[in-house]
């Protein structure tokens, strides 16, 4: 196993998570999401806000593919399952692990929609964005893990002894 990279929604713990994977298991950790804000040189919501989400996706597609880590922990942006390229780059070398949560809990923990850096179609809601992206994660995923009820250490003890049996 090269990486382990994290998919799920805003809010989900991508980042957390992989922070405190990625000490555990004496990795690296990336977020995709500071990538592109270096490359470009900006926010995620300045870049939405300025080109559009189809052409934000394009750019999130370029700064995942430039990434070419061993030994990491990957935290993607929640929309980087929408570029094929950029899911099959990440699969050469990684493991994908699905941080699935309800939606009543992203809806709890994100209250910032508009201000987040979340890729969306103009007008659409929260709810929208989960219901649009879920099959997506679970298509992609080696492993889901529900992160409903459970504690970061938990999720992150899940991920050790799923990545074991793998």
């Amino acid at each position: 196993m090269e990486n382990i990279v994290l998919i799920g929604m805003p809010g989900a713990g991508k980042s957390t998570v992989g922070v405190v994977l990625a000490k555990t298991l004496g990795m690296k950790f990336l977020d995709s999401d500071l990538v592109i804000q270096k490359r470009e040189n900006r926010l995620l919501q300045e870049i939405i806000d300025d080109v559009g989400m189809d052409t934000f996706l394009d750019i999130e597609k370029e700064a995942v593919l430039s990434i070419d880590e061993t030994r990491s922990i990957i935290a993607t942006g929640g929309s980087v399952i929408f570029r094929k390229e950029a899911i099959k780059h990440l699969k050469k070398s990684s493991i994908i692990i699905y941080l699935e949560v309800d939606y009543e809990e992203i809806e709890k923990r994100i209250n910032n929609i508009t201000t987040r850096g979340i890729a969306k179609k103009k007008g659409a809601t929260l709810e929208d964005v989960y219901k649009e992206r879920v099959p997506l994660y679970k298509k992609y995923a080696d492993v889901t893990v529900n992160c409903n009820n459970r504690s970061l250490e938990e999720v992150v003890e899940y991920i050790k002894d799923s990545i074991i049996h793998m």
